[in-house]
């Protein structure tokens, strides 16, 4: 979270199964050149998302902002290093907040409840507003961090034609560039971290891995715990060098 913000970046091991949702939906327009992509649209914004029954300390007016924050932050740093390589950047064409089963497309494939995705066929990221919420009250904003920082990862490798033989290996790619977005942001001090939270950033991880006996070789597999709480570290810590982008 930017360092005004109140909120502590936490992610406890009880929020596990919020996570486990966590969706990535990649379909590829092998015809569309990188620069015609169009540009940042405004966040969609929907009304109130959840519960008016809040208690007045994780808002539906703090969720929107963390959720801007996030996207913000991550396009910062994501020009950031294309500007080092030379490299145009182009963000993300939009952010679409979602509360019904099918009310976002991404290409023919309906996007389901209790997810947030990236859609190469649209260029956007989109998320199931009502569950992003609810686990916004139950973890903090650090959530909200970790999956912008997490699907927005999936539209730099379509960015950079990153297409990777097995899912596993996009998607802990994908871990190891949210913990570098987070670790860099924190080193340069637009994000804040308090004494504990990494210990409960990496026990939350630690409920985010694939069901025992997914074989690793599977379409949708994400990794173990161990594989991607290792990959969310590396990259916290060592910034993009292990995240091996070529």
């Amino acid at each position: 979270m930017p360092v005004p913000h109140r909120n502590r970046l936490m992610i406890p091991a009880l929020a596990g199964a919020a996570l486990i949702a966590l969706g990535c939906v990649s379909v590829p327009q092998a015809d569309e050149p990188a620069g015609q992509r169009p540009r940042a649209a405004t966040t969609t914004t929907k009304p109130e998302p959840l519960d008016p029954d809040v208690d007045g300390t994780d808002t539906v007016e703090e969720f929107q902002s963390d959720v801007g924050d996030a996207r913000s932050i991550a396009e910062e740093y994501w020009k950031a290093q294309f500007d080092k390589s030379g490299i145009d950047f182009q963000p993300i064409a939009e952010l679409i907040p979602y509360d019904k089963e099918g009310e976002v497309d991404c290409g023919s494939q309906a996007l389901g409840l209790n997810n947030a995705a990236y859609c190469s066929a649209g260029d956007f990221i989109a998320y199931d507003v009502n569950w992003s919420f609810a686990a916004f009250r139950q973890i903090g904003d650090a959530f909200i961090f970790y999956l912008l920082g997490h699907e927005y990862a999936h539209a730099i490798q379509r960015r950079l034609n990153i297409q990777k033989e097995f899912t596993i290996e996009q998607e802990l790619q994908a871990d190891c560039m949210a913990g570098a977005y987070i670790g860099d942001e924190e080193k340069a001090g637009r994000l804040r971290l308090e004494d504990g939270d990494l210990d409960e950033l990496a026990a939350g991880l630690e409920a985010v891995g694939d069901d025992p006996g997914q074989p690793w070789f599977a379409e949708g597999a994400h990794g173990t715990a161990r594989q991607r709480t290792k990959a969310f570290k590396n990259g916290y810590e060592d910034s993009l060098t292990p995240c091996d982008l070529g």
